[in-house]
């Protein structure tokens, strides 16, 4: 008897294994393409925004005028997918006016006006017309202030402006738009 279920237990096995081998399958493919695009954009950290805050430089003494007046720091990002290249330039050459003198209210950017990198997060390296240990000139032309930055998220640097007016303006408010320029290479 034992023979017996031994032979029906292992025919049960058998008649088993030959129906669990019959499940059928088969498969599906597909290709995913990602079409990306170059992307670029600079912005200033104080706001997030491509329009920084006003930068005000008050002259209140004699010493001011003479020495001149640094801002605090202002912080920019790049966020890019290729190297790329970073120009400054002023909308002008000369600062608009705004108030009440009569006199000649001209006033040179070039001649007031200067920037100086304090922080370079950029991967690249300065441009020529310009230092982290003084303070350069700028003007309506581009001028190249980081070249051969490396791409990524959070490329950033720092600047400050230093205005040296001199005593040949009249009282009021005179005003530029400092304008920065990345450009993929």
């Amino acid at each position: 008897m034992k023979k017996l279920l031994l032979i029906a237990a292992v025919a049960i096995g058998f008649q088993t294994a030959i129906f669990a081998q019959s499940n059928a399958s088969g498969t599906a493919q597909q290709n995913v393409q990602l079409a990306l695009s170059n992307a670029l954009e600079i912005k200033f950290n104080s706001n997030n925004s491509t329009t920084g805050p006003t930068v005000t430089l008050p002259f209140n003494s004699v010493t001011d005028f003479q020495n001149g007046v640094i801002s605090s720091d202002i912080d920019l990002y790049v966020r890019s997918n290729k190297n790329f290249t970073v120009t400054v330039n002023s909308s002008s050459n000369q600062f608009t006016y705004t108030g009440s003198a009569s006199q000649n209210t001209t006033m040179s950017v070039p001649s007031v006006l200067g920037i100086m990198v304090t922080s370079n997060n950029t991967g690249g390296s300065i441009g020529n017309n310009f230092s982290s240990n003084s303070f350069n000139n700028i003007n309506s032309n581009s001028k190249t202030l980081f070249q051969n930055c490396t791409y990524g998220g959070n490329q950033n640097f720092t600047i400050k402006y230093k205005a040296t007016p001199g005593f040949n303006s009249p009282s009021g408010t005179y005003s530029t738009d400092v304008i920065y320029t990345a450009t993929q290479q």
